[in-house]
């Protein structure tokens, strides 16, 4: 499988502080690469610096063994986390605005079939939903049919089903031969999509696999999981180390049944627990020491 970019010994600084730290990695064609990290941990300023936005301080980034230039241009495709649409126009003529930016170009009535465009598309920018948005957004990133594509935070704000649909289009991009770049702050999205992962934090790579070579090479119990509503934090904490987030308990054991026997010791109700599998939260968790958000 052939690389499509390189990424080699990359360094940002801004005054004092190095916001990427010789970060180096390789993103073959045709796969979906994840980038994931928490805030201020440098993965933005590494994506705008191999989107061509950012300007690096040391190291190189490769686009199909070349630098940077007219040929990466006019074959990647980005859509931006947050984007100002033109105002008082309709879909239909930002489409057409924006083909304009490409020598080569798919046609609109080709994207609006397979983004499902069609129904709004001579309404006004100003009047799309949040999922509509979003189907439009990729759909203009699409529009010069890229050999890549970064997506930054696609599905932020989304509802689950407007999200999911998205995934599928996403999934489409990919089989149609399209490379993937994604950063998200959804666990279940980057593992559903990407085939390799990258953690970030303090400016370097700290983790980089498979999602399930790297909960493999990291995990080896599970997760006992509980409302915590059922179990109070004095009892959670001191006695069973359970970390409290998203409305749960989190225990984490390598003995379920001498864990559920300790907490039906404690008059610990069971009709909501779940036992689980480690996921790529915990391991993110576990690396970082943060949750994702904050």
């Amino acid at each position: 499988m052939s690389v499509i970019l390189q990424v080699s010994n990359l360094v940002k600084r801004f005054g004092q502080l190095t916001a990427v730290d010789d970060v180096s990695f390789e993103i073959s064609e045709g796969r979906c690469f994840g980038l994931l990290g928490p805030n201020g941990a440098g993965k933005t300023t590494t994506i705008e610096m191999m989107e061509g936005i950012k300007l690096p301080d040391a190291g190189t980034i490769r686009y199909q063994g070349k630098a940077l230039g007219a040929q990466f241009r006019n074959e990647a495709g980005i859509m931006f986390q947050t984007t100002a649409l033109q105002e008082f126009i309709t879909v239909h003529e930002i489409m057409v605005q924006f083909s304009r930016f490409y020598p080569i170009t798919v046609s609109i009535d080709e994207l609006a079939d397979q983004y499902a465009l069609h129904e709004f598309l001579n309404q006004d920018t100003r009047k799309l939903s949040g999922g509509q948005k979003q189907r439009l957004l990729l759909a203009m990133a699409m529009i010069n049919r890229p050999r890549i594509l970064f997506l930054d935070e696609p599905t932020t704000g989304l509802d689950p089903q407007s999200r999911r649909n998205l995934w599928k289009q996403v999934q489409s991009v990919k089989e149609q031969g399209a490379t993937i770049l994604l950063t998200t702050h959804y666990m279940e999205e980057a593992y559903e999509l990407c085939d390799e992962i990258a953690i970030m934090d303090h400016g370097r790579i700290i983790a980089h696999d498979a999602p399930d070579a790297l909960l493999a090479a990291h995990f080896d119990d599970v997760v006992v999981q509980i409302h915590a509503d059922d179990i109070p934090r004095v009892i959670g904490e001191k006695e069973f180390e359970a970390i409290y987030r998203n409305d749960n308990a989190h225990i984490v054991t390598g003995d379920v049944n001498k864990t559920i026997e300790h907490l039906l010791h404690f008059d610990i109700p069971l009709d909501r627990l779940r036992i689980r599998a480690r996921d790529l939260e915990d391991l993110f968790l576990e690396l970082t020491g943060k949750e994702l958000r904050t």
